[in-house]
């Protein structure tokens, strides 16, 4: 028959935890343990040889002479050299350390040259005029390091000899270094929901902004795409032509085209001057989730459900690369003029940089917990971000170094964007807007829109975010149905909205 387990309370169980807590570290804050002499002494003896090992051969002082121990102000004066009537005698021991001519006998009147201590050195150099000092300690230094040399002085010697002839002092070596600490983040003023502009019939799936900072166009699940007025938010234009959402849409800072893509797997350019299609890229097997423009070369990348990426020629519709790795559907792409040259985010939680000349992966990027939907480049700096419903990850061209987690959107992340000034926009599925200054990470807005009158809570979903050229404009594609524009608060001050920042918080940044 077994025994019950005694129950005991949880006041019990706190206080028995407390007390052998107490126990295990009561050595480090009660009275010391005393000195083993013995073991004192052997710890001395092994130190003396592992350290100082390569100098037990020098002079060393005369047993018995003078009462007490001297300190180091004891044995040198002002000067740095030890005074004339009273300093401490050397015999000699072992083979003599210093170069002497050949042929001549060592005897127990054998003069020394007494070595300057290195205190001494830098109060003698105080005492003169600069460039004398310099030539001083110089000549000095020099004359000292050339004994030791001889002498089969250590390395740690040899190496502060070498930083005081380079004009540093030995103490700038032994400077402790400073402790990690979260860098103070920029202050950023606030963004504030200035206009709301409706007029599509669906979801608003994807956004983009034309060089002439004039008009941005919008693509959305009922199956339109339409062309609005930036400064006024006028609708201009409607184009149809989609059978299925559109989920992606570029201007071409080259020639006057618009490019979408959708679910209906088509990939379709706009000639803006006819404001139809002039071409149609065929050969994904399933929608095509998003598409990016290379800013140099006339070629579009687009990424599909189909796990696949394809790089097309504008002119030709030649279907260039099919660049494969991935294992599931490829939400974003990416494109820049430097290397890589593509950037692809993927629902199988990887991110895969490219290699445009070869078709073929340069580095995948495994960090991710969750499907990637989301990549921005930043305008100025080597680096991106990319989104998950685990973390925002910063990394640095060209191999994805990882820099930093930006952690607390706690959401699927659908978008992100980020502006010269280091302000980096994420916007999920549950309709928050978070924004974070790209150097530290610090998260310093948070924003969640009403939605539009007549939806449902639920539908307040962010699909696409970007800044138009001049960067003063954050407009945001959303599940009302409704296209947002954020500008920066332009009353707010550093006082009125200061950095809520909690310098004892370290992130670990590897560079």
């Amino acid at each position: 028959m077994t025994e019950d387990v005694q129950k005991h309370s949880v006041h019990t169980l706190v206080f028995r935890s407390l007390k052998r807590t107490h126990d295990m570290f009561v050595s480090d804050h009660a009275k010391p343990v005393p000195l083993d002499e013995v073991s004192h002494k052997v710890k001395e003896a092994v130190k003396l040889r592992t350290e100082y090992g390569p100098v037990l051969h020098m002079p060393v002082l005369k047993e018995g002479r003078g009462k007490g121990t001297l300190g180091a102000s004891d044995l040198y004066d002002s000067s740095g050299y030890p005074p004339v009537d009273s300093g401490p005698e050397y015999l000699i021991t072992g083979t003599h350390p210093y170069p002497s001519a050949p042929g001549v006998a060592l005897t127990a009147d054998t003069q020394i040259q007494k070595i300057p201590s290195e205190v001494g050195v830098h109060s003698l150099a105080l005492a003169l005029p600069p460039s004398q000092a310099r030539q001083e300690a110089a000549r000095t230094a020099a004359s000292v390091g050339d004994i030791l040399r001889h002498a089969g002085a250590s390395e740690r010697s040899q190496s502060s000899l070498a930083l005081m002839e380079g004009g540093g002092t030995k103490t700038s070596g032994l400077v402790p270094r400073k402790a990690p600490t979260m860098p103070k983040p920029q202050w950023h003023p606030p963004w504030k929901l200035y206009r709301v502009i409706s007029g599509h019939l669906g979801w608003v799936r994807s956004i983009a902004v034309e060089p002439g900072n004039q008009w941005f166009v919008t693509g959305s699940a009922d199956r339109t795409i339409k062309i609005w007025d930036l400064a006024s938010g006028k609708l201009k234009l409607s184009l149809t032509g989609h059978i299925s959402t559109v989920r992606g849409v570029a201007v071409s800072t080259r020639s006057p085209y618009l490019f979408s893509c959708g679910e209906d797997k088509q990939v379709k350019c706009w000639d803006l001057e006819y404001n139809k299609v002039i071409r149609h890229y065929h050969g994904h097997l399933s929608a095509v989730y998003d598409l990016d423009l290379h800013p140099t070369i006339d070629v579009l990348v687009t990424c599909s459900r189909d796990a696949t990426a394809r790089v097309w020629d504008i002119r030709t519709k030649a279907n260039v690369h099919t660049l494969t790795g991935h294992t599931n559907t490829v939400a974003t792409v990416k494109c820049q003029s430097a290397e890589p040259q593509i950037i692809t985010g993927s629902h199988d939680t990887t991110v895969r940089l490219w290699d445009l000349i070869a078709g073929k992966t340069r580095a995948t990027l495994t960090n991710h917990k969750k499907s990637v939907r989301a990549v921005a480049l930043h305008p100025r700096q080597y680096t991106f971000a990319t989104g998950s419903p685990d973390n925002i990850k910063q990394w640095r061209f060209p191999d994805g170094d990882f820099i930093q987690n930006l952690s607390g959107h706690n959401a699927i992340i659908n978008t992100l964007a980020v502006n010269s000034d280091g302000v980096l926009v994420s916007g999920a599925d549950n309709g928050t807007i978070h924004l974070w200054d790209w150097r530290t990470g610090y998260n310093f807005q948070r924003v969640h829109a009403a939605v539009q009158p007549g939806s449902l809570d639920s539908e307040s979903g962010i699909f696409a975010c970007v800044f138009d050229h001049s960067e003063s404009r954050l407009i945001t594609a959303e599940a009302d149905k409704t296209i947002k524009v954020y500008k920066e608060d332009d009353t707010a001050t550093e006082e009125s909205h200061p950095v809520n920042w909690k310098p004892e918080i370290i992130k670990r940044k590897r560079f």
